[in-house]
């Protein structure tokens, strides 16, 4: 694609293969997915064409990328149109927000933890545990720091470039987000490595006690 509207990332190029072959691993044949801060699209694009069977909805806090959503995605019919969803202006009572309670199989949220300020984690934890049902994941993809392990040289690099932008960015810790989900309920049921030392997350509502 190469008309004026369409944006293109060329991390999203790499990371599409592996983490939609993840996807195809980790979810059912048919469900509801929420994309939180798609942008460009090529995710989007991409998931959707491997996942025939699920609906999937795109968002994002920038409205400045919908054009480019929508070039990416216009050839499926099972990408419904972006809408604008800032993680950090999400209502204090969440019946008021854009997507039902209890109405998505999967949230998606990919390399965005790390250029949010610390209170995104928060938000997008509380929103995840809003909106899915209860079979459902919050699948996150990102780099992070994993306690007990060495950081690679390559996200060291990256995370003093990311706080030298905008201190309020850098690497998340994973323990640190780890016990924000288990504040909003959600329980981390696995975690694989990928490619260019990301990680994929897959966090699940916690059974609720009888």
């Amino acid at each position: 694609m190469n008309l004026p509207a369409v944006r293109h990332s060329p991390a999203a190029e790499r990371n599409r293969g592996p983490i939609g072959e993840a996807l195809l691993g980790l979810l059912p044949a048919q469900g509801h997915a929420l994309e939180i801060a798609c942008g460009s699209g090529q995710h989007a694009a991409w998931f959707a064409g491997l996942l025939p069977g699920w609906h999937w909805q795109p968002t994002d806090a920038d409205e400045g990328n919908f054009a480019s959503v929508r070039q990416w995605c216009a050839a499926l019919p099972n990408v419904a149109a972006p809408f604008q969803l800032d993680l950090l202006t999400l209502p204090a009572d969440l019946e008021d927000a854009p997507v039902a309670a209890a109405s998505q199989d999967l949230l998606f949220c990919a390399n965005m933890l790390h250029i949010s300020p610390w209170p995104a984690c928060d938000a997008l934890m509380r929103l995840a545990a809003a909106v899915l049902r209860p079979e459902g994941q919050l699948i996150v993809y990102g780099p992070f720091v994993i306690e007990g392990a060495p950081l690679a040289p390559s996200n060291a690099a990256f995370d003093e470039d990311l706080r030298q932008r905008d201190p309020a960015w850098g690497l998340r810790h994973l323990a640190a987000v780890q016990q924000v989900a288990a504040r909003h309920g959600l329980q981390l049921a696995e975690r694989r490595a990928m490619p260019a030392n990301n990680q994929l997350l897959v966090w699940q509502p916690a059974p609720r006690e009888r």
